[in-house]
């Protein structure tokens, strides 16, 4: 499980995740501009955490205090499933994770939807 607030600054450059995810997102249109009404321009700063779920263990607090370099902990989701991104700690999206020269990204392939459906 990774955290990272949305604000966090990253080094951009081509093919970096965060290059790939705005040119994802450019298909959704432009964000809030100078046109958007004024009470979602106030939201356009405010920061978020943002966490991508692999999977989870429950494990025993002995076992968790003999983990070392190198240890393996078994997750309750299969190798190639979707990992689930939260927003804020509620569930927003499913992706994939893609590798990108050596750094991390999720590749959004469902967007849930808040009605309590997915």
């Amino acid at each position: 499980m990774a955290e990272r607030p949305a604000s966090a600054e990253m080094p951009q450059g081509a093919g970096h995740p965060a290059s790939v995810a705005r040119a994802e997102f450019a298909e959704l249109g432009p964000g809030p501009g100078p046109e958007a009404p004024a009470d979602i321009q106030l939201l356009a700063e405010v920061p978020l955490t943002v966490t991508v779920e692999l999977g989870r263990a429950l494990m025993r607090v002995r076992d968790l205090l003999a983990l070392r370099e190198g240890s393996v902990i078994e997750l309750d989701r299969a190798p190639g499933s979707s990992v689930d991104v939260m927003v804020n700690g509620k569930l927003v999206a499913r992706g994939d994770v893609v590798v990108v020269e050596d750094e991390f990204g999720v590749r959004v392939t469902e967007v849930v939807d808040p009605g309590g459906g997915s």
